[in-house]
């Protein structure tokens, strides 16, 4: 268990999960080190805490020399960093594998103790490279530092997601609702219930060398999940079902242009064609966000409709009246 006042290196600190991840460190009473590839772009993390209490520092996870100055002096070690779609040098080996197997060794070399996000699709039969990537960095965390704890979240939300705000997003601007592999199964997780997940796991909660799961309460079909984003965002849209090989067709098709305009890529349609939902093993091993002290994780009810509700067409004001 830290110390309070102990040193806390996280890279991917300014990221969707980090800055949950860094608050509560902060709240805590721990010191902060958010390493980053632009830590100019890091100035939001510093209001969470103390003055002094979190700093941000440049590394690259390309870079070794940088991650080994990251880590001097830290206490413990946490890596949220991967790559969901490739561009440029950002690529899912570099990152998801030899990113995370760096880290690794540099927290192995200072004894400090390495918690290490992975997520639910991370398996070498894995349809995508994404969850083959996450499986072999899994691999590579572990031969560098046999105690790390990895931790598996399922898709993520909460207020700055990527999957709730993007389909409203597209419910708004679009005249259907692209359906694709409808009955494949989610267990979305709060992020605030995964960055409780990471502090409770350098808090000693984790058993080293284990690999946890992260879900929330609710199993759902990924078209029951679009069906009440369109819901909450008060865009009811038709589906139009896809095949499979028309969805990777079609992301093909928008692979020259930037990631800002790409509604999805090929590796994500491959995805989509498993299930992410906590196993039973993990379940009967308690390796799930109750053995790690969540016990009463935020359901996608209780969150989801207040940071959707700005995609109304009268956004934050469409439930006044008169």
């Amino acid at each position: 268990m830290l110390a309070p006042g102990s040193l806390v290196t996280v890279f991917g600190g300014s990221g969707f999960v980090g800055r949950h991840t860094v608050r509560l460190l902060a709240k805590q009473g721990f010191r902060v080190r958010a390493a980053e590839r632009r830590p100019d772009l890091a100035g939001h993390l510093q209001p969470m805490g103390g003055v002094g209490q979190i700093m941000a520092v440049q590394a690259n996870l390309r870079d070794a020399a940088s991650v080994r100055r990251a880590v001097e002096g830290a206490d413990a070690v946490v890596n949220l960093v991967s790559v969901l779609a490739e561009g440029g040098r950002q690529t899912f080996p570099a990152l998801n594998v030899e990113g995370a197997r760096t880290v690794a060794k540099a927290a192995r070399d200072v004894g400090a103790p390495l918690v290490h996000l992975s997520a639910l699709g991370a398996s070498t039969r894995s349809p995508g490279n994404y969850g083959q990537t996450k499986a072999a960095g899994e691999a590579a965390v572990l031969a560098e530092a046999p105690g790390a704890v990895i931790l598996r979240p399922s898709i993520i939300f909460g207020p700055e997601d990527q999957f709730f705000n993007r389909f409203a997003g597209l419910a708004q601007s679009a005249p259907f609702m692209p359906l694709i592999g409808g009955q494949t199964k989610m267990q979305p997780v709060y992020v605030g219930d995964v960055a409780a997940a990471i502090v409770a796991s350098l808090n000693g909660a984790a058993k080293p060398g284990a690999v946890y799961e992260l879900g929330g309460p609710e199993v759902a079909r990924f078209e029951d999940l679009l069906r009440r984003t369109m819901d909450y965002a008060g865009q009811p849209r038709k589906f139009l079902a896809l095949p499979f090989w028309l969805a990777k067709l079609g992301a093909a098709l928008t692979k020259p242009l930037p990631m800002s305009l790409r509604p999805i890529t090929v590796d994500q349609v491959r995805m989509l064609q498993a299930d992410t939902v906590v196993s039973a093993e993990a379940k009967a091993d308690g390796r799930t966000l109750a053995g790690l002290g969540v016990t009463a994780p935020q359901s996608i009810e209780a969150v989801v409709p207040a940071y959707l509700e700005r995609f109304r067409d009268n956004g934050q004001y469409a439930h006044y009246r008169g």
